[in-house]
């Protein structure tokens, strides 16, 4: 069952792409309290996302924020090695990466896309959220091979 707005966030643990290496979280204590934009990308690296949706959320940062959101977060089926690079390369500190590398949190809500046929496995579909006290607030699920409601742009003119 797919996760929908109104519901609390499931309690996953999650890893953290820290300035010393992974760090473990629990999304039950990482939501708890604030406001947290959230996208997640298909995979680090790959076009659309390297190209659009991680770069869209970096420079509308200070816009988000000014309009009540605390943390922006990106999550993907990868590991926190991989997000780490591709937040160096393409990223900012505005970004926390948040690594799902076997796929708990996708599965969890229920958000999993098939990228086998690209030699990718079960990965998260891409989409966005905003969560507040760890309930979901707002939810964009993008359909197969689209990028259109879960960008930063999307995000801000509903909040």
């Amino acid at each position: 069952m797919t996760i929908a707005t109104g519901d609390q966030i499931p309690d996953v643990k999650l890893t953290k792409v820290g300035a010393e290496g992974p760090e473990p979280v629990q999304t039950a204590e990482y939501f708890k309290g604030r406001k947290v934009a959230i996208f997640s990308v298909p995979g680090a690296f790959t076009p659309t996302c390297s190209a659009k949706h991680l770069p869209g959320f970096v420079e509308k940062a200070a816009d988000l924020k000014a309009k009540g959101i605390d943390e922006i977060a990106c999550t993907a089926v990868n590991d926190a090695f991989v997000l780490g690079a591709w937040n160096q390369r393409d990223g900012s500190g505005d970004v926390t990466m948040l690594a799902d590398g076997n796929g708990d949190f996708a599965q969890a809500l229920g958000l999993t896309m098939d990228g086998s046929g690209f030699g990718m496995g079960q990965r998260g579909s891409r989409w966005s959220a905003v969560i507040n006290d760890g309930k979901v607030e707002q939810l964009n699920v993008e359909g197969p091979g689209e990028f259109k409601v879960s960008s930063a742009d999307y995000m801000l003119d509903q909040l």
